[in-house]
């Protein structure tokens, strides 16, 4: 029987523009893929995206590394997509991206990947271009980025977070591997903290930073100081500080069962314009 060539193809360097401009059309639901491109192309590829062209033009892409994010993706191209990925099990922690996407392409591949760990069916996308401030908002006047020399008061703050919100710790045995992604933050100005006495009692960070759009995650204040009304004016001098830097839209995703954190985002004028779905392995 005669197989046809698929017509899936790992990105090159040449793809890039097209790949931004694809990007592009949805920023906010986007901007992960699109910083993930621009944070590997000095390296010399973008290998970890594939996409399908249909007449000349790049319609359709997903990045396939750890993570797996469809961006403007078809059931067609899914499919395309599934199946080369059917026998990467091993070096994929997650899907995510926006809901219809993900939940589609992990039909197509939970049968060959079994059971997730888990799976977060809605969260909301949320984005805003309007700075705090100009909504009366108050600003913490602590928030600030987070110094080289402070990776270690860092640390325990990321890992607290990431256990809650993930389930499992982010690191066993040696966090070597996990302090180096905090310094790595830190060097690029993307970790904003509130230190007292030490100790970091708030923290959140630019996880993805492309196309004029900062995605904030890991927003994390100690437990001893919630429901203080404390994370609204310490979240909202962050987004001063990112919409009068590198990027003038600020947008995040949440767990739609976080109603705390909804309520904050809320206030600071952040909307939904998406939703998506985050399945973890």
């Amino acid at each position: 029987m005669l197989r046809t060539r698929s017509p899936v193809r790992s990105l090159t360097r040449t793809d890039v523009d097209d790949a931004l401009e694809l990007c592009s059309r949805n920023v906010a639901a986007h901007v992960f893929v699109a910083a993930r491109i621009l944070e590997t192309l000095p390296l010399g590829s973008v290998s970890s995206a594939m996409g399908v062209r249909e007449d000349g033009r790049l319609t359709s892409m997903c990045w396939a590394s750890a993570n797996v994010v469809p961006v403007e993706s078809t059931a067609e191209t899914r499919a395309l997509y599934a199946e080369r990925m059917r026998r990467w099990r091993g070096r994929v922690a997650s899907l995510l991206g926006p809901r219809e996407e993900v939940v589609d392409l992990w039909d197509d591949l939970e049968p060959h990947w079994g059971q997730p760990r888990a799976i977060r069916a809605h969260q909301p996308l949320l984005s805003t271009s309007t700075p705090p401030s100009a909504l009366g908002i108050e600003l913490d006047p602590r928030v600030r980025p987070a110094r080289a020399s402070e990776v270690d008061i860092v640390l325990p703050a990321a890992a607290h977070m990431f256990t809650a919100e993930i389930g499992y710790a982010p690191y066993s045995g040696s966090a070597r591997s996990y302090r180096g992604s905090l310094a790595s933050l830190i060097a690029r100005g993307h970790t904003y903290v509130v230190v007292e006495d030490d100790e970091v009692i708030f923290k959140t960070d630019i996880g993805s930073l492309a196309l004029g759009c900062a995605q904030l995650q890991g927003v994390w204040l100690a437990p001893h100081l919630r429901g203080q009304g404390l994370a609204v004016p310490m979240l909202a001098s962050v987004m001063e500080q990112v919409m009068a830097g590198p990027a003038p839209m600020v947008s995040l995703y949440v767990n739609d069962f976080n109603a705390a954190a909804l309520a904050t985002y809320r206030a600071l004028g952040f909307a939904a314009v998406g939703d998506f779905t985050t399945v973890l392995l």
